[in-house]
């Protein structure tokens, strides 16, 4: 006991470094442009940490052992820019629309096909808007339900903390259906495909995508909501607000923008 008692004293000098090295501070980063030190902080060395919420496709998925989709690659530009690695964590959408993952320091920033909308700019800060969606509604082919009229005594699933559960708890009076709601996109369109709900609303963009690998569902409308994606970063943290919009900027001119929707979505955005 006395000699293990030892052995512990000498190593508690390393432990406290280390300790100390793992609890530092954010550390700061150059931007690729060649301008010197950015003032960005990244929460990570050598990392851009990206928190998302998986699966999300075709924004964000995983494909075997990596993170794929749309938002990924555009980040990795960013990332890019400041001359480290993208890190993508996965985490419930809640904390991150709501600016809680940011706050505590869990990632840098967050992209997680989310739209910019006056409640969660109380709570982060946006960069432009990178993506024009709508609402649309998934079902089971041939169930003849084309709009939210049609759905009257059904049940209508929607994803927890999104922009599609306000439009559906916004109309459920009017139209008189249920609403029951999901933790995840997968398990919502999962709940289609196995008659555990009528219909979903979500995004237009994952919800065609599931529909083309899933050709016993269909996408049989879309509501006007004039939604756009942005990406989230801390309030108050300018600087690296700064470089995520010169990013997409540069990316929309430079027409990497162009070839990125292109590889996701099959065809070139629709210009404006």
């Amino acid at each position: 006991m006395a000699r293990r008692t030892r052995h512990v004293l000498a190593l508690l000098p390393a432990a406290a470094l280390a300790l100390t090295a793992l609890s530092g501070c954010a550390t700061s980063t150059n931007s690729g442009s060649g301008n010197g030190d950015s003032g960005v902080k990244l929460v990570k060395d050598g990392k851009l940490v990206t928190c998302t919420h998986l699966s999300y496709k075709p924004f964000q998925y995983s494909e075997g052992d990596k993170t794929v989709g749309f938002d990924v690659d555009l980040v990795d530009l960013v990332a890019k820019k400041l001359n480290v690695q993208q890190e993508i964590l996965d985490t419930a959408f809640e904390g991150i629309q709501n600016g809680q993952s940011l706050n505590v320091g869990d990632c840098d920033v967050a992209a997680a096909a989310m739209t910019i909308t006056d409640e969660r700019k109380k709570a982060l800060d946006f960069s432009d808007a990178y993506f024009d969606a709508e609402q649309a509604l998934l079902v089971k082919k041939g169930t003849g339900y084309k709009d939210l009229s049609a759905l009257k005594g059904k049940k209508l699933g929607v994803q927890q903390s999104t922009t599609g559960e306000i439009y559906a708890n916004e109309n459920k009076e009017k139209y008189g259906y249920e609403v029951v709601q999901f933790e995840d996109l997968t398990l919502q369109e999962t709940a289609v495909r196995t008659g555990a709900v009528d219909a979903a609303i979500n995004d237009n963009g994952p919800l065609y995508d599931y529909a083309k690998e899933f050709p016993d569902t269909e996408v049989t409308t879309e509501f006007p909501t004039g939604d756009k994606y942005g990406i989230g970063v801390k309030k108050d943290n300018k600087p690296l607000l700064d470089v995520v919009n010169q990013v997409l900027k540069d990316a929309k001119s430079s027409g990497e923008y162009d070839k990125i929707y292109e590889k996701w979505f099959g065809k070139k955005p629709a210009s404006k």
